[in-house]
């Protein structure tokens, strides 16, 4: 029975196939692999119904189990030609479609899909126009079909017999190139003037994107036969050059890097090198991926520094002003940089110190950098070390790696475009290690003056001298550091400021500074001293400087905003109205006032902003033999705990205090802020002496502050921090302060003005503050 013999009603029910990525067309026959026991089912049972089945495609071709939801309405009723079985459950069906058809209703029945469809009718008149679009389309899918290599010549032949539009479009919309949306909507139109507009449009724009592809690939090929043409000329020229016993063909990249080399003074080592580049440049093809890694290796190597110099400024009082026109105080450091001055003045060459400068953020050890640079008339160059894992980012890549590069060092050097800069490496503690290497061991060669007069970069591949360099490192603790890179650094400390230094440079750079940053002239704001004093006191807890400039900023900031709405010419602050503009007060200061108190003394600690107060309280509780301790406390600082407790229990006769305490006793001891770690062993004699105050029941003054590590024979060994602790007592009101009598040398280092108010008394034992805190209840040792 053929296509046109088959009867079909207008309405009829038929099993559903649902099609996975592809639309079926009428009047044409199609091949089709079914898999899914449904479908399989649902081509069983149209076997016994005269083979007629409804195929209608999936919206979404990943989903194996489909709903109603899943498939279009509209489809194709066909016809079963043939059913073949193949392997692993599968069929192959050859269908042929008849005609169109639209679900009216949707029905499951025995896991698979029956459908009642309605017919949809092409209905086409003969006319000149219909003849006029049948041509145009024979015309564009001709030309579509040519471009496209994909459509065999055997779809033309058919092309020319087909009858009918109708037809004609729906052959056209199987072999075109569409997605299945696009494919379905040419299926849903069943208006043929309608179908027809549509495939024309899909028909031009294919064209023009077949043209588009066409042209592409001409280009392509013209320029891969122009690029076979010159190799095969150059390897010609290779050939002939070999025959005339020349040994290189200078081109014009190979005669540039000539003329940079005669004009560049190398090393003898980096000049046979670069020669033995420029030789092998020569002999190889441009196309080559090897030529690129020569021309980047000559570009790093012909643009450093080799003997370019700075020219030295050796003036001692023009050093001087510089530094002090830059920064406050900070005297060790600029007496060491005009050290380095005054001997650089008498000899032509140096070997360079490796200054470390150790300090809390923010005192300034960046921007002293800058100075020295300034006041040495040398170019500065700042790389930032923290975070830097890869060995590879201080000693370069090798050049055979893709994308490979110098390391910092080098691309300093070639910013710097001398070979005698100042070279910042900032923030040397924040380093670290991992399988690619340890940065701070490649760091030794660099900063070794015994060694980095041939400093070797794995790309550069050649000695490179860095002797003439000043090295200024930089960290904020220094216990960070790797002991052998630290055994080639001069460590200076930079403490943090004092209160009249932070007044000191608010008044001289940081008002200044800030007032130009936000565009305000000298007269407009008026900062009164008391204000920056107050700012310092209660706005800030650091040792450096950046929050009191972020202060000022703020208040600058509230009097742009002041001046702009209230057409005001001048803005005074005063201690009466910088709340308005800088809000209330953060930091607190101990109240010393009133009664001292039994179990707590005061004690000193050294934090990265500039020290500070560390009350110990002591509390006994009904009991048995139980040392509790609170407030976060390190490892170390429980130990010095433990060591107080033994100290006084071996000594009880001595501070006249039962022997069994411990026996009817609890000892609680706590230390405020308990969010806070708090670690060391500097709080041994303050530990003691809160004890002692809890078991004696006798305060301890609270304008007293103290601060030693103690062994367990009573001796108070030196502390670190002495500088941050002195500034944290002054700032809190203490009168007298208790230190190791071993710091007295560090106390003569530092500047007067910071303990002027204090009195300062040393101990070498804790029995002296002892005698000194409880003199009436010292008991004589019974033998």
């Amino acid at each position: 029975m053929s296509q046109a013999e088959v009867k079909l009603s207008n309405i009829a029910e038929y099993n559903v196939l649902p099609l996975k990525d592809m639309v079926f067309f009428p009047h044409m026959v199609v091949p089709l692999i079914v898999g899914r026991k449904e479908s399989i089912g649902a081509v069983d049972a149209s076997l016994g119904q005269d083979s007629l089945i409804f195929l209608t495609a999936q919206r979404e071709a990943y989903k194996d189990v489909v709903t109603v939801r899943d498939l279009y309405r509209i489809g194709v009723v066909g016809r079963i030609l043939q059913v073949v079985q193949l392997p692993n459950n599968l069929i192959k069906i050859l269908v042929e479609g008849i005609q169109r058809g639209k679900v009216v209703t949707f029905r499951k029945k025995d896991k698979m899909f029956n459908a009642k469809v309605e017919l949809l009718h092409d209905m086409v008149k003969p006319s000149l126009e219909a003849e006029a679009e049948r041509r145009q389309l024979m015309s564009l899918f001709k030309d579509y079909a040519k471009l496209n290599e994909d459509i065999p010549e055997e779809i033309l032949f058919s092309l020319n017999q087909i009858e009918g539009l109708a037809k004609l479009t729906d052959f056209i919309a199987t072999y075109v190139e569409l997605d299945v949306v696009s494919k379905q909507k040419l299926l849903d139109e069943y208006i043929i003037s309608k179908r027809v507009k549509l495939i024309v449009r899909v028909l031009s724009r294919e064209k023009k994107v077949l043209n588009y592809k066409s042209e592409l690939e001409s280009k392509v090929r013209d320029q891969m036969l122009r690029s076979q043409r010159t190799v095969f000329l150059q390897e010609q020229m290779r050939v002939i050059q070999e025959e005339l016993g020349e040994e290189e063909y200078s081109n014009g990249d190979v005669l540039s890097y000539r003329k940079k080399l005669s004009e560049t003074k190398l090393s003898v080592l980096a000049l046979e090198k670069v020669q033995e580049e420029i030789q092998r440049l020569a002999k190889i093809q441009p196309l080559s991926p090897e030529y690129s890694v020569i021309t980047n290796y000559l570009d790093w190597v012909l643009t450093l520094p080799w003997e370019k110099r700075s020219t030295d400024q050796t003036d001692i009082k023009n050093a001087q002003r510089i530094l002090d026109e830059d920064h406050y105080g900070l005297k060790n450091v600029k007496k060491r940089i005009i050290e380095y001055i005054a001997v650089l003045s008498r000899v032509k060459k140096m070997q360079g110190p490796v200054l470390c400068l150790v300090g809390a953020p923010g005192v300034g050890k960046t921007s002293l950098a800058k100075s020295v640079a300034r006041a040495l008339n040398r170019e500065f160059i700042r790389i930032s070390l923290g975070g830097v894992r890869d060995e590879a980012e201080i000693r370069g890549h090798r050049k055979t790696y893709i994308g490979s590069m110098p390391g910092k060092i080098i691309q300093g050097m070639k910013r710097a475009a001398t070979t005698n800069p100042v070279f910042l490496l900032d923030e040397v503690d924040k380093m670290g290690g991992d399988y690619k290497g340890d940065p701070s061991s490649a760091l030794l060669e660099v900063l070794d003056p015994e060694q980095n007069n041939a400093f070797v970069d794995h790309y550069i591949e050649v000695d490179y001298d860095l002797s003439d360099v000043l090295f200024i490192v930089t960290a904020n603790n220094p216990s960070d550091i790797p002991e052998a890179l630290y055994d080639r650094l001069e460590v200076i400390e930079l403490s943090g400021y004092l209160d009249f230094e932070k007044l000191e440079i608010a008044i001289r750079h940081l008002v200044p500074r800030q007032k130009k940053f936000h565009g305000l002239e000298e007269n407009e704001l008026l900062i009164d001293r008391e204000v920056l004093k107050k700012i310092i006191m209660n706005y800030t807890m650091e040792a450096g400087v950046r929050e009191l400039e972020r202060q000022i900023s703020k208040i600058c900031r509230a009097a742009v905003v002041q001046i702009n709405s209230k057409k005001l010419t001048q803005i005074h602050v005063s201690t009466a109205n910088m709340i308005r503009l800088v809000g209330q007060p953060k930091y607190l200061l101990n109240d010393l006032k009133g009664a001292s108190e039994t179990g707590v003394a005061q004690g000193l600690a050294w934090t990265p902003y500039g020290g500070d107060m560390l009350r110990i309280e002591v509390n006994l509780l009904p009991g048995k033999d139980k040392l509790t301790l609170t407030g976060k406390l390190g490892e170390v600082m429980q130990e010095s705990a433990l060591i107080a407790m033994a100290y006084i229990r071996s000594r009880y006769r001595k501070f006249g205090i039962p022997k069994d305490f411990n026996e009817k006793h609890e000892v609680h001891i706590h230390i405020p802020e308990g969010a806070v770690p708090k670690e060391g062993p500097s709080a041994g004699i303050t530990l003691i002496t809160a004890l002692l105050s809890a078991l004696k029941n006798k305060p301890v003054p609270r304008e007293l502050a103290m601060t030693g590590e103690v062994t367990l024979r009573g001796k108070v060994l030196a502390i670190g921090g002495l500088n941050e602790k002195l500034l944290a007592a002054g700032r809190h009101g203490i009168k007298q302060v208790v230190i190791p009598a071993e710091n007295k040398s560090d106390l003569a280092e530092l500047d007067k003005e910071l303990y002027k108010d204090l009195k300062i008394t040393f101990i070498k034992d804790y029995d002296q503050l002892y005698k000194m805190l409880f003199p009436s209840t010292e008991q004589t040792l019974e033998k």
